[in-house]
């Protein structure tokens, strides 16, 4: 169930986003830990009222998301309902990304600090939700990651925007693989800026009560942060750029499986495995998003390559082998990168058949609290 509270008031136990308000702190917490936290409709929708109930509420100076539960902050979408909407041909799976991209882009545009607890799993629609805000906070339990092709998706919720934009190729190999990163691969691609330890977050959050400006918010994380590792990613830069500069998916993988590093020919083997209508889209899509000035003009490409990915068998298949049957076992048709035409790949980008998403261009540049990197 969701709440009915008016944002700042005190939710139920039982609301699958709880909502208060403590000193001058608003609070969201995503309450559905026996799923990790997965966004549905309905959540999406109560996130999107209290940050604009708490825009306008004097009293609130800064807006903070985590995740109940141990396992972490939110493990994407409710992909069970995508399948079920992509079977049954109804506009369930498109009225959830609209509603859901518009709070992303409200996210990176949102005039107060938004701060979001990166811990545990935070995966596809939890990057949305999190990694557009103003301050990003990662842990040691942090696994950050767009799976998408692994289910016979292509990354959301901006995540081609992010992804583009990370350090040379790193966002092409985490987008084609779906492989997760730890702390200090987030903060290095652009995906989180503060790590701080597991333990001290309810300090954090208790130092936020008191945080009346974004100065104030911003000494409160730096009491609490620590200096993040080194990051794995950046010292494999080497083969990840040399291998993922190549302009077609089968020369990527060719080149990672001749580079004679052993992380290279894994990585080729984990794209062997991943949907090879969704890993050559996704290509596409980093490629376009490179050359797209604003998050909300990456946030239409998506729309439209989510609505072209509604009729692909991929997409049905790959959720049913994840977390139907649980088979591992994905049938893939086409079944190589080979098999899947140019053409097709190239009308995953055509107009959606409902039109855009709608999202407006900012008439001026983004708030520094919560702008868009």
């Amino acid at each position: 169930m969701t709440s009915e509270t008016t944002p700042g008031e005190p939710t139920p136990d039982d609301a699958t986003v709880l909502l208060r308000v403590e000193g001058t702190l608003a609070h969201a917490t995503l309450n559905r830990p026996r799923s990790i936290n997965a966004l549905d409709h309905s959540m999406v929708r109560v996130l999107a009222d209290a940050l604009t109930s708490w825009e306008k509420d004097e009293g609130v100076s800064v807006v903070l998301l985590d995740g109940a539960g141990e396992r972490g902050l939110c493990a994407g979408g409710d992909i069970r309902a995508i399948r079920a909407s992509a079977v049954n041909g109804d506009r369930q799976a498109a009225d959830f990304w609209r509603d859901e991209y518009h709070l992303n882009a409200r996210i990176a545009r949102y005039p107060k600090p938004y701060v979001a607890l990166m811990d545990g799993v935070v995966m596809g629609g939890g990057v949305g939700v999190s990694a557009h805000g103003g301050v990003r906070v990662v842990t040691e339990r942090s696994k950050v990651g767009m799976p998408e092709t692994t289910i016979g998706f292509v990354p959301d919720v901006g995540g081609t925007f992010l992804l583009s934009r990370a350090p040379g190729e790193t966002g092409t190999h985490l987008a084609l693989t779906g492989t997760p990163i730890g702390a200090a691969d987030a903060v290095y691609t652009g995906m989180a800026d503060h790590y701080v330890p597991s333990e001290r977050l309810p300090d954090l959050v208790a130092a936020l009560t008191r945080a009346g400006t974004e100065t104030e918010v911003d000494e409160a994380v730096g009491r609490f942060a620590e200096i993040v590792p080194a990051a794995p990613l950046e010292a494999r830069r080497g083969w990840i750029d040399a291998c993922y500069s190549a302009d077609t998916a089968e020369e990527i993988v060719s080149r990672l499986r001749d580079h004679g590093d052993p992380e290279a020919a894994k990585a080729a083997e984990i794209i062997g495995t991943r949907s090879p209508t969704a890993v050559k889209t996704t290509l596409a899509a980093l490629r376009r998003a490179r050359a797209l000035d604003t998050l909300e003009e990456v946030l239409e490409q998506e729309y439209r390559v989510s609505m072209a990915a509604l009729g692909w068998p991929d997409l049905a298949e790959g959720i049913r082998a994840q977390v139907i049957d649980k088979d591992r076992n994905p049938r893939w048709s086409p079944a190589t990168l080979a098999e899947v035409a140019d053409a097709d790949v190239d009308r995953a980008f055509d107009p959606a058949p409902d039109g855009p998403v709608g999202l407006a261009e900012p008439a001026a540049a983004a708030d520094a609290t919560g702008g868009v990197r």
